[in-house]
């Protein structure tokens, strides 16, 4: 027993983290024949109808064959038809090619070109075998030329002074100007001798350089001809053309033709189907082994609206949405620092859904930024359709009825949990956000309440917590005290509970266990129903079931006010995961009191606290700041003060960056 125990609740072992989740039929690179990069996809794809291939010819006088893969209802066919198909098919001829020439008619003649300088050095420097006298005599011809040159040059532009200054009109010089224009030409003359002397010596030293590294080329190339075989060479040069060619075609295409703002190269089925099946475009060309991908989402989103599950008063009305571009732009909007970084992955063999993780560099513990990406990573499953799939694969406890990871729909709402240190958890396709690490104060605050001032939110914040224990302890109390604990209840009311159950034929129990049931079939009713009609299903549904169940003697008038009052107070909670719950403890308490009365509740109550103090969410105490205690936080769990007195960030879930902000109080101005 306890071994079939262990299997079913212990702890499974870990697999290896696959490091490669590339499936092995779509591990195979591509190959230049384009029929057959084409034919692929589409038996990949089972011919799928939403598959659009489109066939065009890049080039005029030698024409290159394309085909243009997008999925209908994924991409933006405007996009598709003025960025891709028309520069390709129509403004592909490019000026500095020389008027009327194609991208194919360049590739030729650089091919040629290539192909006739090999074959030149290769006669070269087989036939060619110049003597080290003969060039040593060029070389110094050649320096003696360079050095009259130079001589010219230093001496013309004194010439053409000179005969501009006889054109002028002369007139009487002083003996001071006559000196001075003797030492200036002195000067003159200096200086050009000084450079025709030193240009000399340049063009020696330079003579002298050439000559030896002309013989050491000499010998490296005939070393190298002496154990190289020319089927060897014409193999490698025959490669090195190739590799121009594909070089110089995809680079004037990439960085010259295609025009959109994200275009990259695929070489393997994988990643083309990656982009493909994204809503990007992919390009094949005939006789290359590679492709392009070029960004062209176009498939329909839902815009930015409020937000359903949480509604305020007072505060933005904005909410995420099923996009994660837009979710993250939403979030990037309100914080306008270089700290907060947002880094992608992908999880889901079939799905493979988007994932981005969000942080305040500087803010926040590395230690749970590191554990939530290992989690993150060690997740092997087909799909993710919702962020509730990252959420149940992450947690640290599975079995507890307490939510440790929070998730909001609002903007807002994260941005205030990224500041405090917290990690967001991005999914694509949900508009619902996870926040790490979560702590059960959490769940009782809303935004709301840091828009109001701080006595308001405090007060709205304590109220919360008292409907928490109405709505977790109403039903039980009123079953402990009507059936074990009378003496407990004033006469009067006695009186009055004991005339209203005279004819009901159920204990309380069974009479409470009844309402609850009923009302929780209401309430999801009310909730799978369009919005124009649960409302009035359940509210109608509500008040008939309950006269009627009155009138008929199936219940008392006080039970239907004991499971009114515990529904509305469930519905007080900004987070809908904790009302969750407290639906589910209810029922445990109410069997309880039912069997051990008051005692039965106390003993509840106190195995519920130890549980809730063992959870951690990624190694913060569940209960803190309560549990462990911190003074200093005291100030922002079951109340809030001021905004300026809320100086420091939660320690157990920060430590870097403490200081929030340093604002003191305005005071008015002494007459």
């Amino acid at each position: 027993m306890k071994k079939k125990f262990r299997d079913m609740f212990g702890k499974k072992q870990q697999k290896p983290v696959q490091t490669n989740n590339i499936p092995s039929n779509l591990s195979s690179p591509l190959v230049t024949n384009l029929d057959e990069n084409v034919k692929t996809v589409k038996s990949k794809l089972g011919n799928s109808s939403d598959l659009v291939t489109r066939s065009i010819k890049i080039g005029k006088n030698q024409p290159v064959r394309a085909v243009i893969l997008y999925m209908d209802g994924l991409a933006d066919k405007k996009f598709i038809q003025d960025f891709i198909t028309e520069t390709l098919m129509l403004d592909i001829r490019i000026t500095d090619l020389g008027e009327g020439q194609t991208i194919s008619q360049k590739q030729s003649e650089a091919i040629e070109t290539k192909q006739t300088q090999s074959q030149g050095s290769e006669t070269k420097n087989q036939d060619e075998t110049p003597s080290n006298a003969d060039q040593a005599k060029k070389e110094q011809t050649k320096s003696d030329q360079n050095s009259q040159n130079n001589t010219y040059q230093a001496i013309q532009p004194a010439s053409s002074n000179t005969s501009n200054q006889k054109k002028k009109t002369r007139k009487p010089i002083k003996l001071k100007q006559l000196k001075h224009k003797k030492s200036s030409n002195k000067q003159q003359s200096s200086e050009s001798s000084e450079s025709t002397i030193g240009s000399k010596q340049s063009n020696q030293a330079e003579s002298g350089t050439n000559e030896k590294n002309q013989t050491s080329k000499q010998l490296s190339i005939e070393q190298s001809s002496s154990q190289s075989s020319p089927s060897t060479q014409s193999n490698q040069a025959n490669q090195a053309n190739q590799q121009a060619k594909q070089g110089d075609f995809f680079t004037i295409l990439k960085e010259r033709s295609l025009t959109g703002s994200e275009v990259d190269e695929c070489h393997d089925y994988f990643t083309l189907f990656q982009f493909l099946l994204a809503g990007d475009t992919i390009i094949l060309i005939d006789g290359y082994a590679k492709g392009f991908t070029i960004g062209s989402k176009g498939f329909e989103k839902r815009g930015v609206e409020e937000s359903s599950s949480t509604t305020v008063i007072r505060g933005p009305k904005d909410g995420f949405s099923e996009t994660l571009r837009t979710n993250t732009s939403l979030i990037r909007r309100r914080l306008k620092d270089p700290s907060l970084w947002i880094e992608n992955m992908v999880i889901g063999e079939k799905t493979h859904t988007d994932i981005a993780v969000c942080y305040m560099k500087g803010i926040v513990n590395d230690d749970v930024v590191q554990e939530v990406k290992k989690r993150l990573k060690d997740i092997e499953i087909d799909a993710i359709l919702e962020s509730g799939y990252i959420e149940e694969l992450i947690q640290d406890k599975t079995y507890t009825p307490f939510p440790t990871i929070n998730n909001s729909e609002r903007p807002d709402a994260v941005c205030a949990g990224l500041l405090e240190g917290r990690v967001a958890i991005m999914v694509d396709g949900t508009p619902f956000v996870l926040l790490v690490p979560s702590l059960f104060v959490d769940f009782f605050q809303s935004s709301e309440d840091y828009y109001q001032r701080s006595d308001i939110g405090s007060a709205l914040r304590l109220l919360r917590f008292v409907c928490f224990f109405l709505a977790l302890l109403t039903p039980s109390a009123y079953i402990a005290l009507t059936t074990f604990h009378q003496e407990m209840i004033p006469t009067q009311l006695l009186i009055s509970l004991a005339a209203q159950r005279e004819g009901v034929p159920f204990p309380a129990y069974v009479e409470a266990l009844m309402m609850e049931i009923t009302f929780e079939i209401l309430r999801e009713a009310g909730t799978r129903m369009p919005r124009a009609v649960g409302n009035a299903i359940s509210i109608v549904g509500a008040l008939v079931l309950g006269q009627a169940a009155v009138e008929a003697g199936i219940v008392s008038s006080a039970m239907v006010i004991v499971v009114s009052l515990t529904a509305i107070s469930s519905f007080v909670f900004p987070s809908f995961n904790i009302s969750i719950s407290v639906r589910l403890l209810r029922f445990i308490f109410m069997t309880l009191a039912a069997m051990f009365g008051l005692v039965g509740i106390i003993l509840g109550l106190l195995v519920m606290v130890m549980h809730m103090a063992s959870l951690r969410s990624f190694g913060i105490p569940y209960l803190s700041p309560m549990g462990p205690f911190i003074p200093g936080d005291q100030k922002d769990s079951l109340i809030r003060l001021p905004l300026w007195r809320l100086r420091t960030r939660p320690k157990l879930i920060s430590q870097k960056d403490m200081e929030r902000e340093d604002t003191e109080p305005a005071k008015p101005k002494q007459k």
